[in-house]
Parts: structure tokens; C-alpha cells; sequence
């Protein structure tokens, strides 16, 4: 053992002798060196057994690690979604043409003036014009963006090379702007073609600069780098379309990129009648099957909705084993559209008697107000999410109206819970839409458009953080004004009118559902107490004395 040495000097000293202090320090030297030296010798080995393993195997762990690494990064780049634009050969794949669009003449217009370009650019380079680089068609959704263009195309003859503005935008930087420069490269190399890029809002959102946002913000520079890259004798026309205009970038948006921005709206009278007419063409139609009064029942609706009624009607013709679709499929398809899949709901008799009295109550005002919103059906039957409804069908397509008529829209609207109110004297959750509605058009009327009375001049606009505390609180008290008033006047109008209310309240527990013929004949001794509607445009005459002065 190391202490041996040490205990063997100690023993064969002398109790008495006395060491100096030299001789001290030379054997706690002796002895300190006697017990360290196999330690070092320890460690020293271990350091060196290390040194040789990481000299000879950190090298191939290394490497081995590059190589796990070019792996793993090998298949996520195999694993990236390589998406190519579609070219739709026009001659081929894409046959529609301007015969399948229709209630959208105004931009059908504007896009024959495209398609003559690119057919005889000579006749209008001649004169100096040249071709349009951009159209941006905007609207609604549905009203037939994407059939507009595929019928460009169609009539051009040009290439036509389709994507959709979602395909840009990746996870990865430098995807986007990647397939882009693609695209327009395919689309010069093949011209006079025409690029159309679906939901442009995708990638054409306004910049923020965040540094979340910089792949979709580089996509964007990419694609106005490319609208501004057409030089020379290239025939190329981007289309793009888009629900949400106010949301695109500016720099998008100037002429030079997108020159021509083209509303395609919901389609008016003529137009849906004129969409029924290509949607039905080859479908046997009865002789009771009016496309006209079709069109009148669906106001508001667009071309992809009128698509989708006849599809329907022809599936219930087919159902019933029908071999021509009546006015009575069309009539099941618009519900079925418009309303919803019709529910088999179990209601007890007293929530029968509640809904009743509620879609009676709407039916007996709409009535009172007189045309302001004509009548067609009420029924309580459940249809989607709604336990009853009633079925309006306004006389014409309106764009204006009057402080009056929605105010009585308003009296429709809440004569459902004024019912309940006035025959069982509490009220229940079912008017949960009709209150919203009325908070719609109580806001409009007050924030953005002036028919408060006592702000009649200017707009009190929600976004508008300009606006003090105390002209919040008019704004608040008008726009409650308004709903609270256009209540008691349905309270009011019902306990005038409780005989008609009970009896349609019967008819409908009865019969479930009243069509319009019936709700006259039980309404036929109820005059209307509104002339709102029929008296819009008429103007209002002043009554002279003989002399030439005023009537007070």
C-alpha cells in the first residue's frame, strides 16, 4: 500500500529526535508524492484512451451526421408540393363560350373588346392602342368570375394557363415568387396567351411589412415585377379575380398592372331569367314551368344559386319519376336552396302554437305594410336551423330606399316577438335572426347613411375613432330609437288587428303551410296601413289657397 513507506519512516523515528524544518517539508514532499503518483498516472491514461477514441471515430460520427442530414433534408424537398399551372387547351379541354354566360352583358361587353385584340391586334396597334395587360374581375361570390374567363379564352383561341393564387403562397421562402417567374415565362414563351389567377386576394393582400408576412410579400413583388415585364410584341393578358377588392395592395391595383377592374354583380331580372334559360337548356320543361316567375322569386340570388335550383329541381323531377320539371320542383328547389333540407322536428303543441302566432304575426304585418314586402308563403315547417318562416317576394329589383320602407322592414321584422308579446304576454328566443336583421338596419341607417333624425347630415361610421364620447352616445340612442319604436308599432298595429292574427294562427295549425292566395282571402278585410313603397318616386305635391298661397 502507498502508506507503508511513510508509516515505516515514522516508526523508525525517534520519539526524541528532533527534525528540522527542512527535513519536515522533504518527507511530507516524499509523502505527498508517494500518494498522488498513482492518481495522475490514472487520469493521464484515461486521457489518453479518450484521445485516441475521439482521434479515431469523431471523424466518421461526423460525417455520419452529414450525411443523416442531407438525408432528412433530401426528402423534405421531395416532400414540398410541386404545383404546375394548368394550360387548358382551348380548342380541347375548355369549350366555354359566350353562348354559357349570361347575365353579365356589361363585362361580357368589356372582355369581346379583349378578345378582339388578341385576335387582330393589327387594327388597334395601328391606331396606337395597346393590349390591356390586366383585367381584374370583382364581385360577389358565385356570379361568375372563372366562367367569364374560360369563355375569353375559349373565343380568343389563345393559350390559357390557369392557377389559383392559394398555389403561391407556401411555408417556404422563395416558393412562391419561384412559380410565379415559372408561370409567366410558360405564358411569353406560348403567346398571345392569357394568365387567369383565381382568389388573387391570396397573394394580393396590402403588405404590412411584418416579418411573419415576408413570403406572401415577396410572392406579391414577384407578381408586380412580372405585370411590369411585358415588352415588345408579347400578346399576354392577366386575368385575375377576386372577392375582396378592398383587401388587394394598391401597387396591384394602378393602371399599367391591372387596367381594367370589372364588377360582376348578382344578376337583375333579365339576367337570372336569361341564366335559368342556359342552366335548363336539355332539361324537359313542363308547360306550368315559368323561367320568368322563377326569376321574380329569386332576387338576390346569383348565377352559381340559379345553377344550383335547377340542378335541384331536376333531382326532385327525377326522384318522383317525373319525366319534365313543373313549376312545383322549381318551387320545392328554391326552398330547398334558400331555406334549407326541411327537418322533421318534433314540436309540442305548445311550441306549435308559439310558432304560430310568430310567422302569423310576420305575415299579418307584411301585409299591413303594404308593398314594401309582398308575401308568398308562411309556413311552420322547419327548414335548416329555422322552425318556420315566411316567404317574401319583392314586385321589382330595388337599389334605393327610403327612410320609410326600412322602417317598416324593421315592423316585419319584429311583428313575430310582438306576437308573442301580445297573445301570451312573455316572449321567447325564436326571434334570435329577426333581431339581428333589425340591428343591421337600424345601424346602416344611422351610421353610414343619415336617417336619424337628429343626425341627418353626416355619417357616425364605426371605424371613425375620430368621433367624441358624446356623439357615440347619440349614435347609440338613435340606433336604438329606432328598433324600440319600430316595436310598439308592431305591438301597436297586432293588438289593432288580434282578429286576422288568430285566424292565420289557426290556418297555419291547421294546414302548416299558406301560400299566397290563401294568406289574401284570410287578410281580404284588412287594409293596408303603410304606402311606403307606393309612393316612392312620386313627387310630393303642395296644396295652394286660391291666390297663390300656401296651405298652412
Amino acid at each position: 500500500m502507498p502508506m507503508r513507506p511513510a508509516m515505516r519512516l515514522a516508526a523508525n523515528t525517534p520519539a526524541h529526535h528532533h527534525l528540522t524544518r527542512a527535513q519536515l517539508q522533504e518527507q511530507l514532499k516524499a509523502l505527498k508524492q508517494a500518494v498522488l503518483t498513482p492518481h495522475h498516472t490514472l487520469v493521464g491514461q484515461w486521457l489518453h484512451d479518450f484521445l485516441n477514441f475521439a482521434t479515431t471515430w469523431l471523424p466518421v460520427f461526423f460525417v455520419l451526421v452529414l450525411a443523416i442530414t442531407a438525408w432528412l433534408l433530401w426528402k423534405v424537398a421531395g416532400a414540398m408540393p410541386r404545383t404546375k399551372p394548368a394550360n387548358l387547351a382551348t380548342k380541347g379541354s375548355s369549350k366555354t363560350t359566350w353562348e354559357d354566360v349570361a347575365g353579365v352583358e356589361e363585362v361580357r361587353a368589356e372582355l369581346m373588346e379583349v378578345v378582339d385584340f388578341l385576335k387582330d391586334p393589327r387594327r388597334f396597334e395601328q391606331l396606337g392602342a395597346r393590349t390591356p395587360k390586366g383585367l381584374l374581375l370583382y364581385g360577389p361570390p358565385g356570379t361568375g368570375k372563372t366562367l367569364l374567363a374560360k369563355a375569353v379564352a375559349h373565343e380568343s383561341g389563345a393559350n390559357f394557363y390557369a392557377a389559383s393564387a392559394s398555389s403561391f403562397v407556401e411555408m417556404f421562402a422563395g416558393l412562391g415568387a419561384a412559380r410565379i417567374r415559372k408561370l409567366f415565362q410558360v405564358a411569353r414563351k406560348n403567346a398571345p396567351s392569357i394568365v387567369f389567377i383565381d382568389e388573387l386576394d391570396a397573394v394580393g393582400a396590402q403588405r404590412t411589412g411584418h416579418g411573419f408576412n415576408r413570403e406572401q410579400d415577396q410572392t406579391l413583388n414577384q407578381l408586380l415585377v412580372e405585370l411590369d415585364g411585358f415588352e415588345g410584341p408579347e400578346q399576354v393578358v392577366v386575368m385575375g379575380a377576386s372577392n375582396r377588392i378592398e383587401d388587394l395592395d394598391p401597387a396591384l391595383l394602378r393602371p399599367g398592372r391591372f387596367d381594367r377592374q370589372l364588377l360582376v354583380p348578382p344578376p337583375d331580372l333579365a339576367g337570372r331569367e336569361a341564366i335559368l334559360e342556359v342552366h335548363t337548356r336539355g332539361k324537359p320543361l313542363h308547360p306550368d314551368a315559368s323561367l320568368k316567375t322563377i326569376a321574380r322569386q329569386t332576387s338576390g340570388l346569383t348565377g352559381a344559386e340559379l345553377a344550383n335550383i335547377c340542378n335541384e329541381a331536376a333531382i326532385a323531377a327525377g326522384r318522383g319519376g317525373d319525366t319534365a320539371l313543373s313549376q312545383v320542383h322549381f318551387d320545392w328547389a328554391l326552398e330547398r336552396v334558400v331555406a334549407g333540407l326541411q327537418q322533421k322536428k318534433v314540436l309540442t303543441e305548445k311550441e306549435r302554437r308559439i310558432l304560430a302566432f310568430h310567422e302569423g304575426g310576420h305575415a299579418l304585418m307584411a301585409h299591413l305594410m303594404g308593398g314594401v314586402s309582398e308575401l308568398q308563403k308562411v309556413t311552420i315547417v322547419a327548414r335548416g336551423t329555422a322552425l318556420g318562416y315566411t316567404f317574401h317576394l319583392p314586385e321589382e329589383d330595388r337599389y334605393l330606399h327610403t327612410k320609410e320602407e326600412l322602417q317598416d322592414w324593421m315592423v316585419v321584422a319584429l311583428a313575430g316577438r310582438a306576437a308573442e308579446e301580445v297573445v301570451f304576454g312573455r316572449v321567447t328566443n325564436g326571434a334570435a335572426n329577426d333581431l339581428e336583421k333589425v340591428t343591421e338596419i337600424a345601424r346602416h341607417m344611422v351610421f353610414d347613411w343619415g336617417m336619424s333624425d337628429s343626425v341627418t347630415s353626416r355619417t357616425m361610421r364605426a371605424d371613425n375613432y375620430a368621433l367624441s364620447e358624446a356623439t357615440k352616445r347619440v349614435r347609440d340612442e338613435e340606433q336604438a330609437r329606432l328598433t324600440d319604436g319600430a316595436y310598439e308599432d308592431a305591438v301597436r298595429m297586432l293588438k289593432k288587428h288580434r282578429p286576422p292574427l288568430d285566424r292565420i294562427a289557426s290556418a297555419l295549425l291547421e294546414k302548416e303551410t299558406l301560400v299566397r292566395d290563401e294568406v289574401l282571402e284570410l287578410f281580404k278585410d284588412v287594409e293596408p296601413e303603410s304606402r311606403a313603397s307606393e309612393t316612392v318616386g312620386v313627387p310630393r305635391v303642395v296644396a295652394t289657397q286660391p291666390g297663390g298661397r300656401l296651405w298652412p
